[in-house]
């Protein structure tokens, strides 16, 4: 299994959101920002995972375009997208699990 740099991960996801804002660091904790980051997040590796499923379909079935390494990479990045999303999720987890542990 390899290791996730789960900070890597983040800091894309932040460069995504400052791109998809119009170039512009968003100001403040603005939850609905966040949250459509996350969403975009999401669809993208549910993409790449739809894309793996294709390419397996298409070669299970003799399409002579494509071969068995595109197939394998594909399912690998479909794996590696996964296990980031899995490892953020966790992060947020705990975060969560952090911050209502706190004492008011």
């Amino acid at each position: 299994m390899s290791d996730i740099n789960v900070n890597q991960v983040l800091a894309q996801m932040r460069t995504l959101s400052i791109e998809a804002g119009g170039g512009k660091p968003a100001v403040g904790n603005d939850s609905s920002d966040f949250a459509a980051l996350l969403k975009q997040s999401i669809d993208s590796v549910n993409q790449v995972q739809k894309q793996s499923t294709e390419m397996a379909r298409a070669f299970e079935t003799g399409q002579p375009d494509v071969s068995l390494a595109e197939v394998m990479i594909a399912s690998q990045k479909a794996s590696v997208s996964f296990q980031a999303m899995l490892q953020v999720r966790n992060k947020l987890v705990d975060a969560y699990k952090d911050v209502m542990s706190m004492p008011m």
